[in-house]
């Protein structure tokens, strides 16, 4: 994977990303491409200084800025492991569950959410998903690096396992309890539905609450990254 933005790659070069080669363009010297080179050179990564039409040749959107980055693609993490570290954190953990969510930007955002608040980690379906590529870690602002994603078979078998281990599941549907009148406190399994067909009724049936958050305009839902 080619990552062209400068907050993805210092995240990547800060987390446990495998960073191959980064590139840099000569005569880039603005503060966050010395970061980037000090990090790279840390970790014994492969940095090569290029003219700019060289620089400019290797960049996929033609807006790349000072410096990019050679990754190998994204690993997903297994989840048990994430669902260990979770419960083994000492704190409340919460799980982001993702029922249908397909454009790559709400799952950047969902995922850079996600690491602001604290989540332990997200969950994605295999088919129906976005999956983690180099547009949903450049919107989640190189969250990917430090939130672990598991891609899974079955989004329902996966909320069967986190409610064996204790979890407590919340839907979030336009048609649910206010969130304002639920206890969420506790080990907490958060789902959230695809921009087009929201939570599926099994889905629905399947959590312990389905929750909404209270609205004051005339839009009648929002944004699945919100």
């Amino acid at each position: 994977m080619l990552l062209e933005t400068k907050n993805s790659i210092i995240e990547a070069l800060n987390g446990d990303v495998t960073v191959e080669t980064l590139y840099v363009q000569k005569g880039s010297f603005d503060n966050t491409t010395q970061k980037a080179i000090t990090l790279a050179r840390s970790k014994n990564v492969k940095v090569m200084i290029l003219p700019e039409d060289a620089f400019k040749a290797k960049s996929a959107t033609g807006r790349a800025r000072g410096i990019m980055a050679i990754i190998t693609e994204f690993v997903y993490a297994d989840l048990k492991k994430m669902t260990e570290d979770a419960l083994s954190s000492g704190k409340d953990a919460t799980i982001v569950l993702l029922d249908g969510v397909e454009d790559p930007h709400n799952l950047g955002a969902i995922i850079r959410v996600a690491d602001c608040s604290g989540a332990n980690g997200v969950v994605i379906p295999k088919h129906r998903s976005a999956s983690v590529n180099e547009v949903v870690i450049k919107t989640s602002a190189g969250a990917t690096a430090h939130v672990p994603v598991s891609k899974v078979t079955n989004i329902n078998d996966a909320i069967r396992y986190l409610k064996e281990q204790g979890f407590f599941i919340v839907s979030a549907d336009m048609g649910g309890t206010s969130i304002y009148d639920t206890d969420l406190t506790g080990n907490i399994g958060l789902v959230i539905g695809g921009e087009g067909e929201g939570i599926h009724e099994l889905v629905k049936k399947l959590s312990d609450k389905v929750v909404s958050i209270p609205q004051l305009g005339k839009i009648n839902s929002l944004n699945a990254s919100v």
